[in-house]
């Protein structure tokens, strides 16, 4: 069987991971041929898959990769840089704030810094804990896509109507839904997740895949520099568009590479982005225990496809 999953660029197919360093495999990649760039880099706080680093050090990487991003980027392209804080002696540095200046630079315009909130974290004890990411919306141009239709969320009051008027006795609302707007309430991936692997800050699929479909066409190249174990890929494939990115660590790629090769087969279970974070009539809900994580559900490999066992 022949991999679904190529090596390098160009490639015929739909996913690319390429097993090394981003700094190499951005620079394979032609300009201006990515819609979107959707990553969350380290944070250089000395998790596994990275080195700590002085912060004036850790601001010259982050701006080497985001000036080749830019450079690959389509005219009407989207950036999104998902970031947290960088931690010491509990002092925070918030990393959104200290790029800003590498993305101005290159005359990128902030549409959203669209807040990420999520319950469940480590508890600090010499101040609030931490419960929200941000992620910083840029794009190239003032001609870029914004699939607004496509991430609509259920209204709160679906048949409101207006009472007077010329409109009196007609829907108030968009039938199709609301704005989802800049505050996001997206469970992030811990134990009971069922998206759950090794990687200790894994991307939601769901999170992702709001973005994907906001912000490109089908078909279209989505760009990850730091790839984890795929979850970018896999929004991107599960919604008719191409993902490619980068990884160094060896056990998160077999990771990735599994966990796409389901996506491709349908099979790959994911947190539905719109899923009620809690319902009162049902209080599992939040807890997901009658989901089983990827490292619960048995696999077996045939012809280099990973499947669910029945």
């Amino acid at each position: 069987m022949i991999s679904r999953i190529a090596s390098k660029y160009p490639s015929d197919n739909n996913a690319i991971i390429y097993e090394g360093s981003c700094y190499d495999f951005v620079k394979t990649i032609p300009a201006k041929t990515v819609r979107s760039i959707v990553t969350s880099p380290p944070y250089n706080i000395g998790k596994e898959y990275e080195e700590k680093v002085d912060l004036n050090k850790y601001y010259e990487e982050q701006e080497r990769i985001i000036d080749e991003c830019v450079r690959i980027l389509t005219d009407d392209g989207s950036i999104c840089w998902q970031t947290g804080n960088f931690v010491e002696n509990s002092e925070i540095v918030p990393l959104d704030i200290l790029l800003y200046p590498i993305f101005q630079k290159h005359n990128l315009k902030l549409r959203n810094r669209i807040i990420w909130h999520f319950g469940h974290g480590l508890h600090s004890s010499k101040r609030f804990s931490g419960r929200y990411e941000t992620i910083m919306w840029y794009t190239k141009t003032d001609n870029y896509i914004f699939n607004l239709d496509a991430v609509r969320i259920p209204q709160k009051y679906p048949n409101k109507k207006h009472f007077k008027g010329p409109n009196a006795g007609k829907l108030s609302c968009n039938p199709l839904g609301k704005n989802p707007s800049d505050i996001w309430e997206i469970p992030n991936v811990k134990n009971n997740h069922v998206e759950k692997t090794v990687h200790p800050c894994q991307f939601p699929v769901g999170l992702v895949e709001r973005l994907v479909l906001a912000l490109t066409n089908e078909n279209d190249w989505v760009f990850d520099p730091f790839l984890g174990v795929g979850s970018t890929i896999i929004a991107a494939i599960k919604n008719n568009r191409r993902g490619l990115g980068a990884e160094i660590m060896a056990d998160y790629i077999e990771i990735a590479k599994k966990r796409i090769n389901l996506a491709f087969d349908g099979l790959l279970k994911t947190r539905p982005v719109n899923k009620p974070v809690y319902d009162p009539n049902n209080p599992k809900i939040n807890l997901e225990y009658e989901e089983l994580s990827y490292e619960q559900l048995p696999l077996f490999e045939e012809e280099n496809s990973f499947r669910y066992a029945k």
